[in-house]
């Protein structure tokens, strides 16, 4: 069973047209990543998902159900990370974290409290009032509240905005755990890093409309879309120029060389492969194509240089 099945989905918000034609899908143990320009919709799709929007065409189904009509009882089955968050300043995190365990009817006792905070890297920070937190502390705050009713789906709008590259890592990390414990994911982020790193699959939309589906890689081939990679050296390659099956190498200088890789296989495995040939790479950089390269070919849009990962 699906737990998002969104199909030519349209809605309106007043005679505003805000959806024209959203298709999207999230399976258990998946996560998906949900792209597009400011405006383009995002919001409203998950809004839709949720049954806090009313479709005027098109099909959703949450969970097999109909979101509209039986959103509250399936509604406990999701976790949701909003952007922005509504945190009450005057609270502690355990406080906070007890009470929305109350409206889930969850366990709220202090050591189930202390597990929550333990598990999203909160743990020295329990008697600090919330209004004190950075917004790293009240985005991993803000996962731990949409953990509390062990969901099957998690909604998650950028979830790593104000993290350091610990925390993103550390972020990261939590939520391929959850997908390997089958819980779904639905993503919503500018940070390309992140959607890399974490999407086994995406949907990108634009105006409304879903102007691309399906697994990375296949949407980086269909698009002929190369990852390509500037690789710093730190000496010679091998003296027989041994190459790694998935990696072309497009140009080659002194301490530097720029590849492609092929987008079936990652460049994770690539970057094992050269170092197990005995590449003396020390630093590796994005030199265009891939995911942003794609996104910006699909939809016409800018990526916001403070919003690509550092």
């Amino acid at each position: 069973m699906r737990l998002i099945e969104i199909d030519h989905l349209k809605l309106a918000i007043g005679d505003t047209p805000a959806l024209r034609d959203i298709s999207l899908e999230v399976a258990p143990g998946e996560v998906v990543g949900l792209l597009g320009p400011n405006g383009a919709g995002k919001t409203t799709t998950i809004a839709a998902a949720l049954g806090l929007l009313r479709p005027q065409g098109g099909t959703v189904r949450l969970m097999g159900g109909d979101p509209w009509t039986g959103g509250a009882a399936l509604r406990r089955h999701v976790g949701v990370l909003p952007d922005p968050n509504g945190f009450y300043d005057w609270m502690t995190a355990p406080d906070y974290l007890a009470f929305f365990a109350d409206l889930y009817g969850a366990t709220n006792d202090a050591a189930a409290i202390a597990r929550r905070m333990d598990r999203v890297g909160l743990a020295p920070r329990r008697g600090q009032l919330i209004g004190t937190f950075s917004r790293g502390m009240r985005q991993r705050l803000g996962l731990a509240r949409a953990l509390i009713g062990d969901p099957h789906l998690l909604a998650l709008d950028e979830p790593t905005n104000g993290l350091d590259p610990r925390g993103r890592r550390e972020m990261h990390d939590l939520l391929l755990d959850l997908a390997e414990q089958g819980v779904g994911i639905l993503l919503c982020s500018h940070i390309l890093d992140d959607v890399e790193r974490l999407c086994s699959r995406l949907c990108i939309i634009d105006g409304g409309r879903t102007v691309a589906q399906g697994p990375l890689a296949d949407l980086l081939a269909g698009q002929n879309s190369e990852m390509q990679f500037r690789l710093v050296l730190a000496g010679k390659l091998p003296p027989d120029g041994a190459v790694a099956a998935h990696v072309r190498v497009l140009h080659h200088a002194t301490d530097y060389a720029i590849v492609d890789v092929d987008p079936h296989v990652g460049p994770p495995e690539a970057w094992r492969e050269l170092f197990f040939l005995g590449w003396p790479i020390v630093a590796i950089a994005p030199e265009g194509g891939g995911l942003e390269a794609l996104y910006l070919a699909l939809t016409g849009g800018v990526v916001p240089m403070q919003e690509r990962a550092a």
